[in-house]
């Protein structure tokens, strides 16, 4: 036995492993407005969201501390984009969370959360 073929099954199982990864690679919230954990003295203009490949964002929604939906007009529409933007109405003080859910370029499913809070 050669040391080729001690390390032929090695090799094609690493190729196996590489290919798998990135067939497995969705689109990614790389960047919001307002950065996540964010402390604000006003509402916000508008809740931004950048991807690093192209999202259907298909559901978002802004809810307060108490869980309680919050009036978000959505300025993007449904087809796939490498950026999201809605604009609240007038936000009180609290904590609030923006939460999503899209498609992204290979058709998997992807969700996500970002929170922030607007100071007295």
């Amino acid at each position: 036995m050669t040391p080729r073929d001690i390390l032929m099954p090695f090799t094609a199982a690493a190729i196996a492993s590489l290919l798998a990864m990135t067939a497995a690679a969705h689109s990614e919230k790389e960047a919001t407005t307002p950065a996540d954990g964010a402390t604000l003295s006003e509402t916000p203009d508008m809740v931004h969201m950048i991807f690093d490949d192209p999202m259907r964002v298909t559901m978002v929604r802004l809810l307060n501390e108490d869980g309680a939906e919050m009036p978000l007009e959505r300025g993007t529409g449904l087809d796939p984009a490498l950026e999201f933007h809605a604009e609240p109405e007038p936000l009180g003080p609290g904590a609030y969370t923006v939460e999503w859910r899209g498609l992204s370029s290979d058709g998997h499913a992807m969700s996500g959360r970002f929170s922030f809070e607007i100071g007295n």
